[in-house]
């Protein structure tokens, strides 16, 4: 199975993949826990260039060549061996992530991103767990954590407004969705998404 998180930026997704990870593994799944940009190599070299720097370095058309240069890496180096080994994947974000962030909120570029999609990914997640809650509160945690990957925290809670509805927008069009309520304590989300997967997992 290939499970994607996304969300807005302190949403608590990371964590919660995490935690899923250790928790399917201690259920013995084989299980492997990546993260875009990133998750191979070349897709981290990448990274550094979409996450760091000023907000205005890149424009969003060429983000999305980016970031799908990434993705296609990851694709070829990672999520396909992985799924071809039976094992789970889960992935913090994936191409909605794209739609959202360059296709949506920066102008509408939704269509690129999804023909670029189409041309060199061509796969979606079987599922897709969307970690909601007020952005004010998720760009306050983002930004608490005083990383160099804070390009696009530095947009503003405006644009995390924006990320907000063009996920949740996302998530009413598509069946592979299940929106999480993150704004609760990070073991009790934990445990709700363990037993929603564990349970797909088992159909």
């Amino acid at each position: 199975m290939f499970i994607s998180f996304e969300g807005i930026d302190g949403s608590g997704k990371s964590t919660q993949a995490r935690l899923l990870a250790e928790g399917l593994k201690a259920l013995g799944h084989e299980v492997v826990h990546t993260r875009e940009p990133g998750g191979s190599p070349g897709a981290e070299e990448i990274r550094s260039l979409v996450l760091e720097g000023d907000p205005d370095r890149w424009s969003a058309e060429t983000e999305i060549l980016l970031f799908t240069a990434a993705r296609r890496d990851h694709l070829e180096k990672t999520i396909r061996p992985a799924l071809a080994a039976g094992k789970v994947v889960i992935c913090d974000r994936f191409a909605d992530s794209t739609r959202v962030f360059q296709g949506v909120t920066r102008g509408d570029l939704q269509d690129k991103v999804n023909r670029l999609h189409d041309e060199m990914i061509g796969i979606e997640p079987d599922l897709t767990l969307l970690f909601d809650m007020d952005p004010a509160i998720g760009l306050a945690r983002a930004k608490g954590r005083q990383t160099s990957e804070e390009r696009f925290e530095d947009f503003g809670q405006d644009f995390q407004e924006k990320c907000r509805t063009a996920f949740l927008d996302l998530a009413r069009a598509h069946d592979r969705f299940t929106v999480i309520d993150a704004g609760r304590e990070i073991e009790i989300v934990a445990k709700e998404v363990l037993i929603l997967v564990s349970k797909r997992l088992s159909s």
